[in-house]
């Protein structure tokens, strides 16, 4: 067994220190594992310095520095490694239910929506916290603890508002537009100066901060291509003249069995989808002086996989045919190359937004009352 002298001692401790390790008694600790090492492994004519720079590589994988940070986590963050395993298992169970998500909803496959819940919600509510918590335990300075605290609460709303939005959820545009916001107004000038003051984070801040603006940049972009208020006031009106020209239509029509019934799902999908958009199955006669706006947006859940407006819509669909199959006529008839009922009933909710597929709905039923006053002057 080799006999380790006091100078080489000296020489070990030494270079602990030179290497970051500042706690007293984690220096004698990591002295007293490299001496027993070097005692029971080095030959007496080996290199003791060449074997020595060997042996304390073990205990590292970049730098000695790491023992006293994991140190130092252990001891003020006990859960520190329970922490950082859940992170990193709710980090990859939520980018693939995300992605299988995300995968699903393209193929309009059912379990969509349970799948982009999970992996949207995994990652803002477990995954996005774990990662706040320890990183603002490594970040020394409190400016850089606030940087952390005020990304995590960005990537949060954001996470949240694209769930909501994804799931037709009331809410989505006030957490993206203050995700947005935050971002603009906080978060980036709070990283840009915390980070331009040190010069080994300057190019890198410089860097990220250009990034986040484009970022921020291409979201407003986002948002601007939507309708502006004039542009929904129109549809909006068009729409209403459309139900005021369907119901001269109908007035003095005697409708049959069938025809009834195509009116009556008609008119419960348009209640169902101007239910959920202003609150009220109708649009109310004096809704302009009430301030009454409808403003463009999604279906909702119930057009998604199999809910109860796919479900409708597929009735709708079936005794639409069987209307035509019993009229021959080609003004008896009702034409399906009618938006709303020539595509998939299960794939309304990602083709229309809530004024278009109203619009179609009441194009169905101004050709049923047609159909209907044709057949009734026929018969006369």
């Amino acid at each position: 067994m080799y006999c380790i002298t006091d100078e080489q001692i000296e020489y070990i401790l030494n270079d602990i220190r030179r290497n970051g390790v500042e706690m007293e008694d984690l220096q004698y600790n990591l002295l007293d594992h490299i001496c027993c090492i070097i005692e029971q492994e080095l030959k007496e004519h080996d290199d003791f310095e060449h074997f020595y720079q060997q042996t304390v590589k073990r205990f590292y994988k970049h730098n000695l520095r790491e023992i006293e940070e994991e140190t130092i986590n252990l001891l003020t963050f006990k859960n520190y490694y329970a922490m950082k395993k859940t992170m990193l298992v709710s980090g990859a169970i939520s980018v693939t239910a995300f992605i299988a998500g995300s995968f699903f909803k393209y193929m309009y496959w059912p379990g969509a929506g349970v799948l982009l819940t999970l992996g949207i919600g995994t990652f803002s509510l477990l995954f996005l916290p774990l990662l706040f918590v320890l990183k603002s335990r490594e970040a020394k300075a409190a400016s850089d603890k606030f940087v952390v605290a005020i990304g995590a609460a960005v990537g949060i709303m954001f996470s949240l508002a694209i769930l909501f939005i994804v799931q037709h959820w009331p809410g989505a545009n006030v957490l993206l537009f203050s995700a947005i916001g935050i971002a603009a107004f906080v978060l980036l000038p709070a990283y840009f100066f915390t980070g331009i003051r040190r010069p080994e984070t300057k190019l890198n801040t410089i860097m990220m901060s250009i990034i986040l603006v484009g970022v921020i940049g291409l979201q407003f972009t986002m948002v601007r291509l939507r309708p502006s208020g004039s542009q929904l006031k129109i549809r909006m009106n068009t729409y209403v003249q459309n139900e005021v020209l369907l119901k001269k239509l109908q007035q003095g029509i005697v409708a049959d069995k069938t025809a009834s019934e195509i009116t009556a799902m008609c008119e419960q999908l348009k209640a169902m989808v101007l239910d959920r958009s202003i609150g009220t199955p109708t649009i109310p006669p004096d809704y302009e002086h009430s301030k009454l706006h409808l403003n463009e947006g999604n279906l909702g859940q119930e057009f998604d996989e199999n809910g109860a407006g796919v479900q409708l819509l597929t009735r709708l669909r079936s005794a639409v045919d069987a209307y035509n199959a019993a009229n021959t006529g080609a003004v008896q008839r009702i034409p399906t190359s009618t938006a709303v009922l020539q595509s998939e009933p299960a794939k309304a909710g990602a083709l229309y937004t809530n004024l278009t597929f109203l619009n179609s709905i009441t194009q169905v039923e101004m050709y049923v009352a047609i159909a209907e006053r044709s057949k009734a002057m026929s018969a006369k």
